[in-house]
């Protein structure tokens, strides 16, 4: 039976597991769908067109799906998708899609740390640690086991690599890759490849070496991204998985990539 506060409102519509717990003087929307063991805590807001799967937790004056802030929205059936077992801190923002039948999504596993932001059309993978007061523009799309530093701010349509980590404060205006860590604000750019990561995650030996070695030809040469693919092409490490990922994911770049 789903635990909900007297105080609590929860409009006509909305959607509710059996095994779902919403505190005093929460606000759920008419169109929100809570999947089983999801925690809404006290004063928090899940609005919009939104749906939470399972076990995800939504702190104190968090809103979740609320309205795009982009000036081109014109209404719509825009929403909001949120995978299992996320977590929202106090005052963190998720705003739905613009255009009609758009959706911002997360997938599952994601730590979102207090007062920050997810704009309108992002499409956030898995495992995403986000510090507090971080910042995604619209439209960003972010992959799996990425950490964001304290203060980082995304450029709308940036696309941040799996495994990747961007250092507190950072200014991301071009796509960063996987595997590698950012660091800047004036001069942002690749400081090193994320072995901490990799470990974590359980990459072989392997995987790391050539990771490591194609960070040193694409950072440390005197080559441009075209001529350091060419090169890595025809050494060993070129054709690790993790290294055919890391081409690939600068070479189809639109913004330009770290």
């Amino acid at each position: 039976m789903a635990n909900i506060h007297p105080t609590a409102i929860i409009e006509p519509g909305a959607q509710l597991d059996e095994n779902v717990t919403v505190g005093a003087y929460a606000y759920i929307g008419p169109e929100v769908t809570l999947g089983a063991g999801t925690v809404i805590h006290h004063h928090a807001c899940v609005e919009g067109y939104t749906f939470l799967g399972r076990d995800n937790e939504v702190y104190p004056f968090a809103v979740i799906g609320g309205k795009t802030q982009d000036l081109k929205y014109k209404g719509g059936r825009v929403g909001l998708k949120i995978g299992d077992r996320n977590c929202f801190r106090e005052y963190v923002t998720i705003h739905g899609g613009t255009q009609d039948g758009q959706f911002t999504t997360l997938g599952n596993d994601n730590n979102i740390l207090a007062y920050s932001h997810v704009a309108h059309d992002c499409q956030i993978g898995n495992f995403l640690v986000m510090s507090s007061q971080a910042a995604f523009a619209g439209h960003v799309v972010c992959g799996d086991h990425v950490n964001f530093g304290w203060g980082t701010g995304i450029h709308q349509f940036c696309r941040i690599g799996d495994y990747s980590m961007l250092a507190a404060m950072s200014r991301i205006v071009k796509d960063v890759p996987p595997y590698m860590i950012v660091e800047g604000t004036e001069n942002c750019g690749v400081k090193a490849f994320n072995l901490v990561a990799m470990k974590r995650n359980g990459f072989s030996e392997e995987d790391i070496r050539a990771v490591r070695q194609a960070w040193r030809v694409l950072y440390f040469k005197d080559l441009n991204q075209s001529q350091a693919h060419e090169l890595l092409a025809t050494m060993p490490e070129g054709q690790n998985p993790c290294v055919r990922q890391l081409i690939e994911f600068q070479r189809s770049s639109e913004r330009g990539s770290f």
